[in-house]
């Protein structure tokens, strides 16, 4: 019986010893087949960086050396037992380029954030075949459609696709029913809005700013077309149609036949194609920035003149012979604040805008670029704000037609070798007709700097412009961003205001640099005013500029060159229209003089400028 027992005891001992050879070695498989994915993971990183162009080096570590561990690397997170990554953020770092397919081929991507960045290109379509949860690609350029393949993201609970182009529509948004945040607002969406899966929990600002898009949130309704009527055509006027078509296509023919004979650009010394070949075909190594509808190449003509040439993203425009005309109107505009048009170029290759170039670039970038090139001083700061509502006030008052900005920002103010402010992209303003206080437009402006009251209405006023000036007021005295990441600029100072502690907003640099911080002071009640929500209660630009002068340091006794009148009937912007387009002599913008009627209600808001204070 001992026996017995005893090999009993012995038997289940190499049994349970045996497991644990079993359970090793398992366990040994299982690793080193997540070694093989994590270094595929690695791989794919590596190609995608590819994609991307990357002007600041913000991924430096993003490398293939031995001793480069992956899931260190800038934004990236990996799962703590499969070492696959879970997650990509790269947010805000000014990277370019396009998204690339294979970053879908991450297949345990959770979360994907790409926002406030310059991407442009489409979604690619296979993020919609991984369980992604968090899906961000907030203001950038992109463009396409929402990818069809998005309807199978049934677990995404979080998606953010505003500040882009992307067109089509959302209906393959219907199935991803574990949304509780949503924004697809300040694209180019059409079509209905999703009325089931309880998709009405989104309120009307995750849809703004589409005007193609309807549905009860934006209180547009979608109308179906009519049926068809049958009309009989009698055989004449099948015939009259016929030889209608016929003479159209002739013409069309002719003028394509023309010999190609363009007009020269800019003072009759250069042509388009001479400037193409000076830039290589607006190479890469031209480009001097990017904005929200255009990139911007640097070019050196032969006189060695330097010239900004913006090359728009829209598409050749449908309704040419008005976007010439404004194009012409505004061309005929000249002031020292604002930036002026030389020429332009519309064909279906491309359309291109040749501007003055301003050495010291924008204010955005002057205030918040990774390489900062001077300290701005508070003089310097407070030159800045008068020389761009100045700028604004020619517009909005001593123009006729006048013009709404409607874009109004930091990276919209150029900087001279002076530092001197001049306003730019008021080009894509429509004129206003002299019988209408405001105009329906489609949307424009930028996020932070936008109307509360063109948000609820989407009309624009002149008003629209002040509130925005406003803003830029309110960067110059901070030197923060109108909008970072979930931070708002005007709602911060407005709590501050609320708690009297505004001056502690102030920038070190002007702490530093001003003599009186009571100027300080007005210039931050001047902004709040520009800012306040109703637009009746916001100042003219004709009164900022004057408040804003009284705060400038006495001038030295300098002789100065008489200032301009308006442009002489010869003056004109040079254009041309592909190969066979004609010049057309621009409609010139009068200009009168300020309003003796506006001092009048200068002293009465002078007053309220000096008698509030902001502590």
């Amino acid at each position: 019986m001992v026996e017995m027992y005893c090999e009993l005891v012995y038997e289940k001992w190499a049994m349970a010893n045996c497991l644990k050879k079993y359970v090793l070695v398992g366990f040994l498989v299982v690793f080193l087949s997540s070694s093989s994915v994590d270094s595929d993971d690695g791989a794919i990183l590596l190609e995608v960086k590819k994609s991307f162009r990357d002007v600041d080096n913000v991924l430096y570590d993003w490398t293939d050396t031995p001793s480069s561990d992956y899931c260190v690397w800038r934004g990236i997170t990996c799962d703590n037992v499969t070492f696959n990554v879970v997650a990509l953020d790269v947010r805000n770092n000014s990277l370019s380029g396009s998204i690339p397919d294979n970053i879908g081929n991450c297949t345990a991507f959770q979360v994907l954030d790409l926002s406030y960045n310059n991407f442009t290109g489409e979604i690619p379509f296979n993020i919609g075949f991984l369980q992604v949860a968090t899906l961000n690609v907030h203001g950038n350029k992109l463009n396409g459609t929402v990818p069809l393949a998005f309807q199978k993201l049934e677990s995404m609970t979080y998606l953010k696709l505003e500040n882009n182009n992307i067109s089509g529509d959302v209906m393959s948004l219907a199935n991803c029913l574990s949304l509780t945040v949503l924004n697809v607002s300040y694209n180019n969406l059409v079509g209905y809005i999703p009325t089931g899966n309880n998709f009405s929990r989104f309120s009307p600002d995750s849809f703004i700013g589409n005007p193609g898009l309807c549905g009860y949130w934006l209180g547009s309704s979608c109308h179906q077309p009519r049926p068809a009527e049958r009309v009989s055509i009698s055989k004449a006027a099948i015939l009259g149609i016929a030889l209608g078509a016929l003479v159209i296509l002739l013409m069309i023919l002719i003028a394509a036949c023309r010999p190609n004979n363009p007009k020269s650009i800019m003072d009759g010394t250069l042509e388009k194609p001479d400037i193409m070949r000076m830039t290589e075909n607006l190479s890469e190594k031209y480009i001097i920035g990017y904005g929200a509808s255009s990139t911007v190449y640097k070019c050196i003509l032969k006189n060695c003149r330097p010239v900004a040439i913006k090359k728009l993203y829209s598409h050749y425009p449908q309704c040419l012979k008005e976007f010439e005309t404004e194009l012409e109107t505004v061309g005929s505009i000249k002031h020292r604040n604002l930036v002026s048009l030389q020429g332009y170029s519309l064909s279906q290759s491309g359309n291109l805008l040749f501007y003055d170039y301003m050495e010291n670039g924008s204010l955005w970038d002057l205030l918040h670029g990774t390489t900062k090139k001077k300290k701005l001083d508070w003089e310097t700061r407070l030159r800045i704000a008068l020389g761009a509502a100045q700028g604004l006030a020619y517009l909005h008052h001593d123009c006729s037609p006048r013009i709404i900005h409607r874009d109004v920002k930091s990276s919209n103010i150029l900087l001279d070798k002076d530092y001197e402010a001049h306003l730019t992209d008021f080009g894509i303003a429509k004129s206003l007709c002299t019988s209408k206080t405001h105009t329906s437009t489609y949307l424009m402006g930028t996020i932070g700097y936008i109307d509360p009251e063109y948000a609820r209405t989407s009309r624009l006023t002149e008003k629209s412009d002040v509130y925005s000036y406003g803003i830029v007021l309110l960067e110059l005295l901070t030197g923060r961003k109108a909008v970072d990441n979930e931070s708002n600029l005007h709602h911060l100072i407005l709590t501050k205001a609320a708690n009297n502690s505004v001056m502690d907003t102030v920038d070190p640099e002007i702490s530093e640099t001003c003599k009186d911080l009571g100027e300080v002071k007005k210039v931050f009640q001047l902004a709040l005013l520009c800012t306040k929500k109703q637009p009746l209660d916001r100042p003219t630009m004709h009164e900022v500029v004057r408040v804003l002068g009284t705060l400038m340091p006495p001038p030295e006794a300098k002789t100065f060159a008489p200032i301009l009148p308006a442009p002489l009937p010869s003056s004109k912007v040079q254009c041309y229209v592909d190969e066979y387009a004609n010049l057309k002599t621009p409609h010139l913008v009068n200009c009168s003089s300020m309003s003796t009627s506006d001092a009048q209600l200068f002293l009465k808001f002078g007053e309220v400028i000096s008698q509030n204070s902001v502590s």
